[in-house]
């Protein structure tokens, strides 16, 4: 099995915004830079990371396009405080990650996101939440 389930990951070496991260060295460069992106509030970081076609699909979005992303769902990346990774999974071109976070009033959200790498560009991202699960900007 191509699987490989890495360790628990925690956020915790400083970087310029106040946020930290750390990633084992088999974590796929897109990847890393998608929770930096969405940690720093850095739309160039995030869209050059990006294949042709790339897709969001979520519990409430279903395979929306980038535009729509930035719409809909980038106004959270202002309101990220940190993100805890708990497991990440990688078999083959399929990435998994786990993770929680937690907004600037100190809320919690937790996600499990699924990406399809390519050609090392994040093609498909799909992230899957239920019921009670806040948002980034849930309880401003």
């Amino acid at each position: 099995m191509k699987s490989i389930l890495l360790a628990l990951v925690l956020y915790s070496i400083s970087c310029p915004t106040g946020f930290g991260q750390t990633f084992p060295a088999s974590t796929p460069a897109p990847v890393k830079a998608w929770y930096t992106a969405w940690l720093n509030n850095n739309w160039d970081l995030l869209t050059k990371n990006l294949a042709d076609g790339f897709t969001f699909s979520s519990p409430v979005d279903d395979h929306i396009q980038l535009m729509t992303v930035k719409e809909r769902c980038w106004p959270n990346a202002g309101n990220i405080r940190r993100v805890e990774i708990e497991k990440l999974i990688i078999d083959g071109t399929n990435v998994i990650v786990i993770s929680t976070g937690w907004n600037k009033s100190g809320k919690s959200f937790r996600n499990c996101d699924y990406f399809k790498v390519s050609k090392g560009k994040i093609l498909t991202y799909e992230c899957f939440f239920g019921p009670g699960i806040n948002f980034p900007n849930s309880g401003k």
